[in-house]
């Protein structure tokens, strides 16, 4: 899912109802697969491009459109589980023109935290992991800013950060200790918050009980 991505597109057996495509960036697999099976929405489908994306917000918009483009006609609807990530507003421009819908948010931080709540507490100085995230830490942010290799960087990169928010999407003990040594490799002060899906299950629903 990291370089590769994923594709369950081919799935769905149910032939009764219509086909609904989940678009989504690989670093949503997981949760999304969850979703799907623990409420039984055996008419969604998921296809999700490589979660390095994630480290290139400019590449995105392009993958998305191929991504429709090339599975469209299979589908009565596809629904774009990408928030803006870092596109400023062309990911939503892209899905407007193709006629898509596409999950509400900035960042998944912001729609597993909530949309609103997470607009409310205005935080500037937190550095948000994800489950995802703190699985794949190094893969994702030490490697790729070079701290493997630089550790001297670290106040550079991150001297304006005060806390590490670890947003859980399940409740595994492993992974909040996991996000801790995280923060304490980073310096940072630790904070755990039990998200769960956020906003993500609520859309999902809502793609999923569509007429």
């Amino acid at each position: 899912m990291t370089e590769q991505g994923l594709d369950l597109s081919g799935s769905n057996t149910d032939l009764g109802t219509e086909r609904v495509l989940i678009l989504a960036c690989g670093a949503l697999a997981r949760e999304i697969l969850a979703l799907i099976r623990g409420n039984n929405w055996h008419h969604l489908d998921l296809h999700c491009l490589p979660a390095i994306l994630h480290n290139h917000p400019d590449r995105i918009t392009d993958a998305v459109k191929d991504a429709v483009a090339q599975r469209r006609d299979q589908y009565t609807r596809i629904f774009v589980a990408y928030a803006d990530c870092g596109t400023g507003g062309q990911l939503k421009s892209a899905c407007d023109d193709m006629g898509v819908e596409m999950i509400k948010g900035p960042h998944c931080y912001s729609f597993y935290e909530g949309n609103d709540a997470f607009a409310a507490q205005g935080e500037v100085t937190c550095f948000y992991l994800t489950d995802f995230l703190a699985r794949q830490f190094d893969a994702f942010v030490w490697k790729p800013l070079g701290l493997d290799r630089h550790p001297q960087l670290l106040d550079m990169y991150f001297g304006n950060y005060t806390t590490l928010v670890y947003q859980s999407q399940i409740d595994d003990p492993a992974l909040v200790e996991l996000a801790r040594g995280h923060a304490d490799r980073m310096g940072l002060a630790f904070e755990h918050r039990k998200t769960g899906y956020g906003d993500l299950a609520i859309a999902l629903q809502e793609q999923a009980e569509k007429p």
